[in-house]
């Protein structure tokens, strides 16, 4: 029988600090490099240390002092020797282990770590995107389609080897941008070339890239209120001041810039075609109102079209983008919900004039995207099996939706009404009067297994908490009917505070 060979664990690239000039036996120094890596996590439990042969000629000290230095590490709990095998970092580390400074033992004084102010108030609201669970009306599930998946599986097999592999394009892989390029002249109006789209890992980068390029720290940014919480705290990250306008059924007002009660801002961020988490669609005249405001006074327009390819029910307004003549929008969409999020691949078409600053911005924070997901999306868009997937999706989206519409209104009408969506993958319900905490109310339902999303986490300025975000992508008719019955509980047994 043929023996493996023992493969060598993370401990194998460490190197011990060891200082030549000190006057610490070099037993004692190469002890207490070892305990602080295990003092610091950097050797963890169970982790085979290197041979005493082997050490000596990675670490360049001899193997009498290696076994010295193992021998104190056992004899205090922090090693094990196993007959035949070698010395492992012990499972159960002894309590209270903290970093030695010295040779004299002499722990580290505490320090005081600093974070920006930005990532501190970030971190004061807490996440803006959750872990995602498989619970009944969590946002951003995939409605898993088994001829896409037989699809993409036999076109990612083309692409497999990464021997000759080098650095791509910085703005991603012709052959993508220009499938890109046609796919939105068609669906949503965008005129561009190929050479205005920078491939990105989904929407979060190209805002993030359009944040940076746009914008300098101390300009003022207007969103929606409420705001998709990533954007808001990317925005932050980057310095920019945010000013929340409210949203209504035709989507964001612009009132207050048109009669001079709020500064011309740099830029906008907006979610037109389907307001993120409201729902509503920007109505046309606005459209056009935001378009002029922009041109007259030379602010940007960072338009999300995150989810444009779902709407049920007729035509789609022509973009933000379609619509512009002077170029003041930059337009962003993504695959993460039409096909898989975990490709990774988004998109954002820029100004034909402002292509060489992103160029020289882009490998600053970002070299290149990865060639390998975006060869696969290319050839499924090149061979034309996007729109019949599209289509496939949104008859299953569609009668997702009305299912769980149809639970909602017959078991919670008496607590909430539902706004039915004509496009997007979640829907959002309001209280009718019976409650107005929409945290207590989620708070409740997540202890009973259900997810419905408190959209006063979101308000920039407002202070509506009467509102709840309910996702029925990838939902089952087992799971709606659990997840209703769950929330009519909550509701009825009055299991919330501030109702």
């Amino acid at each position: 029988m043929t023996s493996m060979r023992r493969r060598e664990g993370p401990s194998a690239a460490f190197r011990p600090e060891i200082d030549p000039a000190s006057s610490a036996p070099l037993p004692r120094q190469l002890y207490l490099s070892l305990r602080n890596a295990v003092a610091e996590g950097r050797l963890s439990s169970g982790q085979r240390l290197l041979s005493t042969r082997l050490a000596a000629t990675e670490w360049g000290i001899s193997r009498g002092v290696i076994a010295e230095a193992y021998e104190i590490l056992m004899s205090e709990g922090f090693a094990v020797a196993r007959h035949g095998s070698g010395t492992y970092i012990a499972s159960a580390i002894p309590e209270g282990v903290s970093r030695v400074s010295d040779i004299n033992g002499k722990g580290v004084p505490p320090v005081r770590r600093g974070v920006s102010a930005a990532a501190t108030a970030i971190l004061t609201r807490g996440p803006s995107l959750e872990p995602q669970k498989t619970l009944p009306f969590v946002t951003g599930r995939i409605a898993h389609d088994e001829r896409t998946a037989r699809l993409l599986n036999r076109i990612a097999i083309r692409h497999m080897n990464y021997a000759f592999e080098g650095y791509g394009d910085i703005q991603g892989d012709l052959r993508l941008r220009a499938a890109i390029s046609a796919h939105l002249a068609v669906s949503r109006g965008v005129r561009c070339a190929s050479d205005q789209i920078f491939i990105t890992a989904g929407t979060q980068q190209a805002l993030d890239l359009a944040f940076r390029v746009l914008m300098t720290p101390g300009d003022r940014a207007v969103v929606e209120d409420p705001c998709y919480p990533p954007a808001r705290q990317c925005l932050a990250l980057n310095g920019i001041e945010v000013i929340g306008l409210p949203v209504d059924r035709d989507g964001i007002d612009i009132a207050k810039l048109l009669d001079g009660k709020i500064a011309p801002p740099a830029a906008f961020y907006v979610t037109p075609s389907n307001q993120y988490p409201v729902g509503s669609v920007l109505s046309l005249p606005r459209r056009l109102g935001l378009l002029s405001y922009a041109e007259e006074n030379n602010c940007w327009i960072i338009e999300d079209d995150y989810d444009s390819e779902f709407r049920y029910h007729g035509h789609p307004i022509a973009s933000l983008h379609g619509l512009d003549k002077a170029s003041r929008v930059l337009y962003t969409g993504t695959f993460s919900k039409a096909l898989l999020p975990s490709l990774r691949i988004g998109y954002l078409v820029v100004p034909a004039d402002l292509v060489p600053a992103f160029r020289a911005v882009r490998p600053a924070v970002d070299r290149c995207p990865p060639s390998f997901q975006q060869r696969v999306i290319a050839d499924f868009l090149e061979e034309g099996y996007f729109p019949a997937h599209l289509r496939r999706l949104r008859e299953r989206l569609r009668a997702s939706r009305n299912m769980l519409a149809g639970y909602l209104m017959e078991r919670l009408s008496d607590h909430m009404e539902v706004v039915l969506p004509d496009q997007g993958i979640n829907l959002t319900v309001r209280s009718r009067g019976g409650w107005n905490d929409d945290t207590a109310v989620s708070a409740a339902a997540l202890r009973k297994g259900v997810v419905v999303m408190p959209l006063s986490r979101m308000n920039v300025v407002s202070t509506d908490r009467s509102r709840l975000l309910l996702g029925f992508s990838g939902l089952s008719e087992a799971e709606a009917d659990m997840g209703t019955r769950v929330l009519a509980e909550v509701f009825e047994g009055g299991e919330f505070v501030g109702g």
